[in-house]
């Protein structure tokens, strides 16, 4: 059995990995981050509430299963 969180990063980052398919078989348009900018905001999902400095809306493990493939899947120049 998984836990809440795990389903939660494996949903999101299978929506990210569908919708960047999507768009890239609609319109020939890679959508990425770099991984400093996803390095960036994971550190800022996982800081605790009092120190975010601006609000994240979205719980941690989500925000990690929609930058994993960012952080993943990056091809190196």
């Amino acid at each position: 059995m998984f836990t809440t969180s795990t389903l939660l990063a494996l949903a999101s980052g299978a929506l990210r990995l569908g919708l960047t398919y999507a768009v890239w078989k609609r319109f020939g348009w890679l959508v990425a981050l770099p991984p400093v900018v996803a390095g960036l905001i994971l550190g800022l999902a996982a800081l605790p509430d009092l120190l975010k400095p601006i609000p994240w809306p979205l719980p941690l493990s989500v925000t990690l299963g929609l930058l994993l493939p960012d952080l993943l899947l990056r091809r190196a120049w």
